[in-house]
């Protein structure tokens, strides 16, 4: 039976519609972005089995457009709609760049964790804030193995005075699915802090990124 032909309040669109969107389960919202099924299958049946085949719906997200494509009833069109999430990302730091981020914490590391998570290497990235913490700018400095022989204090002085910043927060990944913060990740921090305060920019704080966790060494007294 097509979603059409169920009766409406069970139908995923107008469930959204009156309760929000945090009142339906992942199958139901992946099935909205699906739009249509195909014959004899409903959205909410392929995404069911999009779930299933990825395990879940960070592997539907991440899933390479061959793969993606590979199973019956998708394609090209519906692997660039899902792909739309995105601007998720830039509704983040569009809010980020209008908030404080010290008031907004909660905000910043989705939105770090949200970028960060799925990177399979490590990456530095630094958020550039103005006078109100307000974001600037934000700059992949980094990537590789993050320790004090890649993290070059010069290079994030150079692009602090470039955007004119007043502040910045650091964060990094931990691929190993750990966040836990190294002693060098520590020590990284320090000198970076050090190097920035000669010129009086602030240090806010430096976030550590796994998959299911963003530690901050600001509120571990770390920095």
């Amino acid at each position: 039976m097509a979603i059409s032909d169920w009766p409406l309040q069970e139908r995923p669109r107008e469930k959204l519609l009156k309760s929000g969107a945090q009142s339906l389960s992942d199958a139901e919202l992946l099935a909205i972005f699906l739009r249509t099924g195909t014959a004899g299958h409903s959205a909410l049946d392929l995404a069911r089995k999009l779930l299933g085949i990825f395990g879940g719906v960070r592997g539907v997200i991440e899933a390479a457009a061959d793969d993606f494509c590979a199973v019956p009833g998708m394609g090209t069109s519906k692997y660039a709609q899902l792909q739309a999430v995105e601007l998720t990302q830039r509704h983040m730091l569009e809010t980020l760049q209008r908030s404080d981020c010290l008031t907004s914490s909660a905000l910043t590391r989705n939105y770090i964790r949200s970028r960060m998570r799925a990177y399979t290497r490590e990456v530095f990235l630094c958020l550039f804030l103005d006078n109100q913490h307000r974001v600037i700018a934000q700059e992949e400095l980094f990537q590789g193995t993050i320790d004090g022989s890649m993290v070059h204090p010069r290079e994030v002085l150079r692009r602090s005075l470039h955007h004119n910043a007043a502040a910045l927060i650091f964060a990094h990944n931990h691929p190993s699915g750990v966040a836990e913060p190294s002693q060098a990740d520590i020590s990284i921090t320090r000198r970076l802090k050090n190097a920035l305060g000669l010129i009086d920019i602030r240090t806010l704080d430096h976030l550590v990124v796994c998959d299911s966790e963003v530690v901050s060494l600001a509120e571990r007294g770390l920095i």
